[in-house]
């Protein structure tokens, strides 16, 4: 039997109405606010006349009608859990559940439902590693090369942009138009345009989005349908594998894989190649998309023109589309040439070229991005983002066009920020092979990107019980203690792999070169020490 709690002694010889019996189920709330509120309502005189109206139940007709015709506004006073909970003393609790004699209401409790109260297409994705690592790469005293982002400042030219953009034009604070503020769209159809040998129109075949990650989930919103297959390259951004899953495609992985070398040569990206037999294995009737990164991350290969064209001949041949990831384009060393896809013959025509102002100008804090294509298939991206964020912010557009423009006119000379930079990152990049190599660490030389891997097979020999859960990949554990007992932090390359490959792969780490002068010399002074206590 249901135990109503009583009201406080002042009132106990009222007679409690109907409706109020049913919150037997839940006598705490009835304590702590279906109490309190009726006598605050009855009290207050809004709704009652004569002598009830400061006695809390002095009338409990009118009382309980006024409440009932005002019950709607009293409601919209209060939280979603106190409408709620007045529910549960009306009708009860939701069906096949009771309220404990326990439940407390507080303002911070969790919303709980008999359905599922997450989306279906949320589940599985939920867990992200970045979260844990980039938690540890942010203690004191930690050398962050895990992830990547320059420390150092973007170009003057690009800095003066958005200065230029936030102090000048106050219409630049309001809207722009909803695919792309038209200077800057105008600039990416012209610059791109030339190098994709295509006549690019900005109104059709461009999107502004919200960084390339913006690009990347709208193109997998707009194109990928329930049971749509997906070819995913491994190693690969790891954000490929949930937004397929989102979209309710289905992820097919296919990897790169690293050809033999001589003993004592350092590997390089160049190595890792696909097999020609098992990626055309690889499609099949559901195959809607392929997903290219090139230069890759994390691995940093170019795909070279032979590699390209095996990819658009398979996708021509069984219609798929080539969603490419080309972010890094302007990050190439060694003399190495990037190469579009969209460029090759028959390929404009179902290609989605993506792009970040954020890794082309070292500013990736501003998320401008873009995704360039055909209109019969642009067009479904923008019933996306109309439909989404529908416009990116105009400051940030603005001094992105500005950027490009002054780009524009060095392009191709010494001192166009497209040489320069590439430029100075080798010569980071081979600072940090040398570095590493000084305590046992064996780098794969990147042909391009922010990104280099090293070889920790080694370590793994040696030291093959390092802490970690029994299921963990032998990469991460490394990283933990590398960060925890060498103060360097770095990012295991296993969680660029889908689950069935990540142990096949589990002996590299992921290290970012696009660093400030300082940052380097402080991984030396920590590699150092390290080199220090491997002598015997």
């Amino acid at each position: 039997m249901a135990v109503i709690a009583a009201p406080p002694p002042k009132y106990r010889g009222c007679q409690a109405p109907c409706w109020i019996t049913h919150i037997g189920r839940i006598p705490r709330i009835w304590k702590n606010l279906a109490w309190p509120l009726f006598k605050w309502y009855s009290g207050t005189g809004a709704s009652m006349q004569g002598p009830g109206a400061e006695t809390c139940f002095g009338s409990h007709p009118r009382v309980l009608a006024s409440f009932s015709s005002d019950l709607e506004q009293v409601l919209s006073l209060f939280s979603l859990t106190v409408q709620m909970s007045l529910l549960e003393m009306v009708i009860g609790p939701p069906s096949g559940g009771a309220a404990g004699t326990g439940d407390r209401v507080s303002s911070g409790a969790a919303l709980t439902m008999a359905k599922q109260l997450q989306a279906r297409r949320l589940n599985g994705i939920d867990h992200n590693p970045w979260v844990e690592f980039v938690k540890l790469s942010s203690e004191p005293g930690i050398v962050n090369l895990g992830q990547g982002f320059p420390d150092f400042a973007p170009p003057d030219f690009a800095l003066e942009a958005f200065q230029r953009a936030v102090s000048g034009d106050f219409m630049l604070n309001q809207y722009t138009k909803a695919f792309g503020y038209p200077p800057l769209t105008e600039i990416l159809a012209s610059f791109f345009g030339k190098l994709l040998g295509q006549e690019v129109d900005p109104h059709k075949n461009v999107l502004v989005t919200v960084g390339a990650y913006g690009a990347l989930f709208t193109s997998f919103q707009a194109l990928v349908d329930d049971g749509d297959e997906v070819i995913i390259i491994e190693p690969s951004f790891d954000c490929y594998e949930p937004m397929t899953l989102m979209a309710g495609g289905r992820p097919v992985f296919v990897s790169l894989k690293p050809s033999p070398i001589q003993d004592g040569e350092l590997d390089s990206s160049s190595n890792w190649k696909l097999d020609p037999t098992e990626l055309a294995s690889k499609f099949s009737p559901r195959t809607k998309a392929l997903i290219l990164n090139t230069p890759n991350n994390p691995l940093g290969k170019v795909f070279s023109r032979e590699e390209l064209e095996l990819v658009a001949s398979l996708c021509q041949q069984h219609d798929v589309v080539c969603i490419t990831d080309e972010v890094y384009q302007w990050l190439v060393y060694d003399g190495h040439e990037h190469i579009s896809i969209a460029s090759l013959p028959g390929m404009w025509e179902r290609t989605l070229t993506i792009g970040s102002a954020g890794k082309t100008f070292s500013a990736t804090g501003w998320k401008v991005g873009w995704v360039l294509g055909p209109d019969n298939i642009m067009k479904h991206l923008r019933t996306v983002h109309q439909n989404s964020i529908f416009h990116c912010p105009t400051q940030g557009q603005a001094a992105v066009a500005w950027s490009f423009k002054w780009e524009q006119v060095h392009f191709g000379q010494p001192n166009s920020y497209f040489v320069e930079l590439p430029q100075a990152m080798q010569r980071r990049r081979d600072h940090m092979i040398r570095s590493l190599q000084s305590v046992g660490l064996k780098p794969v030389i990147p042909q391009g990107s922010y990104f280099l891997i090293t070889d920790i097979s080694d370590f793994k020999r040696r030291m093959p019980d390092l802490p970690g859960t029994a299921d963990e990949p032998y990469d991460s554990r490394f990283v933990k203690w590398m960060i925890k007992n060498k103060g360097l932090a770095s990012i295991p390359v296993s969680i660029f792999y889908s689950e069935p490959h990540r142990k096949l792969f589990d002996h590299y780490i992921r290290f970012c070169f696009v660093k400030d002068e300082s940052t380097l010399q402080a991984m030396d002074e920590k590699l150092q020490k390290w080199k220090a206590e491997l002598k015997p």
